[in-house]
């Protein structure tokens, strides 16, 4: 399928994404003009605040987004995931540039203007509303057209955090390796930044007191443009609300990856089925969705009890199945008052990648296979798998690899872009992964039997169990691990959805 194709087929869910996309841009906009302008005012009269203020917003636009929005999660009743911590954290950005030049603006009128506005016995206020803002506007317009293109680009982030937009498609076609998905989502995203910036343009140039000629066709391609969106706006809000059946409601959530959206969507459609209204948090970036369970954002999400024993709980990794699986309950109980489903019926292990022509060359059969070559070798491992205590120190340690180049530590998506390119020999995926099928790549033995095992299972909240615990004994020991790289190569290989993918499998299965 070529972008053309692409974007006729899937145009209502690209204008979908690009409606979420704009509401985050606007809402967020709007708040940090009405809190940045005033406060802009307050230190053209407090100049002795404005060190410390500007101080703190420039600080705020150091901070790396995905941080950001980790960081408000936990927050009661202003964190969360969706759209509420997206807009917090978009205007938190736009503060500098609106503040900024709302300073400067005021700050640069003519003083001798000033002195005659008083000299007519205008008050304070007369001179702000009067004289200030007027001669000032152009330089705040200014300042309003930065924040939202700046908003547009950190938007497309906010799909780390279930606040959908255009970064939905974005974070998808890394991790399907589907370049239809990336240049849609890019594409859109910087048509829509060129779009908003032309608009708010063509309202600053009428501002413009020294280039009077054609302000009212100015104007009127601004208020146009600008009444496209609202539109726009219109037709997405403008929705039935959810019914909440029986009373019920459970909030499921996913990992950022492929097998996770399909077992949340497994679940979801499996609890719709018995009535239960159903509110979907997908594609959460890191440890997002653990964060959100804990945090009572989220009710329930798939994991694996390895990463559970090993990277939320900081324990060591252990070989035995059902010892991980026990200790990682009960700890779950006591520690977090979380519930864990019996296991789904396989496992996704680390799995040690190279390409396939490279595995038949070199007759590669296990990892230890691979360490006589790997001196020469580039690696590349997620940031995930370099920091876990189940990941790259002790792997390293225990297969005695030695690489001669620093190995890469990248997103996990992007690994295999590179293992399939060449840039990269060795990667650490997921062994039920569609990708490796896809893209023809060789799964390495592990031999010294290193991995603890990854059991998936569902996490889930304890107000929940009981609702869950029918359709948790439903799915226990169901999905095969061959099943599972099924549904996961139909969905990174032959680009079906993972809503269909799980619906074919229920179905299947006589759900």
């Amino acid at each position: 399928m070529n972008f053309f194709e692409f974007i006729s087929q899937n145009w209502s869910e690209l204008l979908a994404l690009t409606r979420e996309h704009l509401l985050l841009v606007f809402v967020s906009t709007l708040f940090a003009v009405l809190i940045g302008i005033p406060t802009g005012i307050l230190l053209t009269r407090r100049k002795s605040l404005q060190t410390p203020i500007l101080g703190i917003a420039n600080i705020l636009q150091t901070i790396p987004s995905l941080a950001l929005f980790g960081l408000l999660i936990p927050i009661a009743y202003i964190g969360g995931i969706g759209a509420k911590t997206a807009i917090i954290a978009l205007t938190l950005y736009s503060f500098l540039p609106i503040i900024r030049n709302t300073v400067t603006g005021i700050s640069g009128v003519d003083a001798k203007t000033r002195e005659a506005a008083t000299a007519m016995g205008m008050t304070d206020w007369e001179i702000l509303k009067m004289v200030e803002l007027p001669l000032a506007a152009l330089v705040i317009l200014t300042g309003i057209r930065v924040a939202v293109v700046i908003a547009v680009g950190v938007a497309t982030v906010a799909a780390a955090v279930g606040a959908g937009g255009l970064g939905t498609y974005i974070f998808r076609g890394l991790r399907q390796n589907d370049n239809n998905l990336l240049l849609a989502g890019a594409v859109s995203s910087a048509i829509l930044a060129l779009f908003l910036d032309f608009a708010l343009g063509q309202l600053e140039k009428s501002f413009d007191y020294k280039k009077r000629e054609g302000n009212a066709r100015r104007k009127f391609i601004a208020f146009g443009a600008f009444a496209l969106i609202l539109a726009i706006f219109g037709t997405n809000l403008i929705q039935n609300p959810k019914s909440k059946i029986q009373n019920q409601m459970v909030r499921v959530g996913s990992k950022d990856f492929t097998e996770s959206i399909i077992l949340a969507e497994i679940l979801a459609q499996s609890l719709e089925k018995r009535g239960i209204a159903v509110e979907r948090q997908f594609e959460l970036g890191g440890n997002l969705a653990h964060d959100a369970l804990v945090s009572n954002k989220l009710d329930v999400y798939p994991e694996y009890t390895g990463t559970a024993y090993t990277a939320i709980l900081k324990r060591q990794p252990l070989t035995d199945t059902n010892k991980v699986y026990e200790e990682t309950k009960q700890a779950y109980a006591e520690k977090f008052d979380l519930a864990l489903s019996p296991p789904l019926g396989f496992s996704n292990d680390f799995a040690i990648l190279v390409r396939g022509d490279a595995a038949r060359k070199n007759n590669l059969k296990t990892i230890s296979d691979a360490v006589p070559l790997s001196k020469n070798w580039q690696a590349g491992f997620g940031q995930d798998f370099m920091s876990r205590a189940d990941g790259y120190a002790g792997f390293a340690k225990t297969y005695s690899f030695n690489f001669a180049k620093q190995p890469r530590e990248m997103d996990l998506s992007l690994t295999y872009r590179a293992l399939q390119s060449g840039e990269l020999d060795i990667i650490a995926g997921n062994s039920t992964d569609g990708l490796i099928s896809a893209l023809a790549l060789f799964q390495l033995s592990d031999d010294k039997k290193f991995f603890p095992p990854y059991e998936a299972v569902f996490i889930a909240r304890n107000d929940k169990a009981e609702i869950l615990r029918e359709t948790f004994e439903k799915l226990q020991n169901a999905i095969t691990t061959e099943e599972m790289r099924k549904m996961n190569y139909a969905v990174d290989g032959e680009k079906l959805s993972p809503k269909q993918t799980a619906e074919n499998w229920l179905k299947a299965k006589g759900f």
